[in-house]
């Protein structure tokens, strides 16, 4: 006899807010992640690391392909792997600036101020390695993932937001190629870096260049129809 396979619904949990209410927490929320930016500069301070547990499990209800949930979170704190992180990412930022980037790109960059050296990969207490995963293994089973990058996109998106909204700042460094995180961190195969995240407070010193803060209008990035 064969057992049929039976799918349990659950109620679903919404939050009934008045108009208002909904009104007033989206303004909320947009001043919060407004104040965002990118820091380079970062102080070597360290906090409690359930920030960053409660910003993952945050980050782990986001919307996935088939619910497949195809993401994997490494947090670094050890002081030896960072080393190993920054001496391996410079040495493909350094191919990057000398050799592979178009003129056009390093204009674009230009006002950052950026360079090979990156020596906030050791300072900031925390990196976050984002991987995703081409495909998941059940067993002896191969699973193919669906909608990975978008995916692993939106859960990046509110683990960003968790830690701002947590009061700290990061930066999203992704040197090209990444194929060293899954040497130097172990990860399998099928487990692709989709983004370094660096973690921690910022540098007292930190600036942020003007142009920096200058964000569009919400006519210039939407349409309403």
């Amino acid at each position: 006899m064969h057992k049929i396979k039976t799918y349990i619904t659950e109620e679903l949990k919404f939050s009934n807010q008045t108009i208002e209410e909904m009104r007033i927490n989206s303004e909320k929320f947009y001043k919060l992640i407004s104040q965002r930016r990118s820091v380079r500069d970062f102080d070597n301070k360290s906090f409690d690391v359930n920030i960053i547990n409660n910003a993952i499990l945050s980050a782990g209800t986001a919307p996935s392909g088939a619910n497949l949930q195809p993401w994997h979170f490494v947090v670094i704190k050890n002081k030896l792997i960072k080393n190993k992180i920054k001496i391996a990412a410079e040495k493909e930022e350094e191919e990057f600036y000398n050799l592979k980037a178009p003129q056009e790109w390093l204009d674009a960059l230009k006002p950052l101020g950026t360079d090979p050296k990156k020596d906030f990969l050791e300072k900031a207490p925390y990196l976050i390695a984002i991987f995703e995963k081409k495909y998941s293994i059940n067993g002896n089973q191969k699973v193919k993932n669906y909608y990975v990058r978008e995916s692993v996109g939106i859960a990046t998106g509110i683990l960003i937001s968790c830690l701002h909204l947590s009061g700290l700042a990061m930066l999203t460094h992704t040197p090209s190629p990444m194929n060293f995180l899954n040497k130097i961190l172990n990860r399998p195969n099928n487990e692709k870096p989709f983004v370094l995240l660096v973690v921690g407070y910022p540098d007292k010193k930190a600036k942020i260049p003007k142009f920096a803060k200058e964000k569009k209008y919400l006519d210039e990035i939407s349409t309403f129809l």
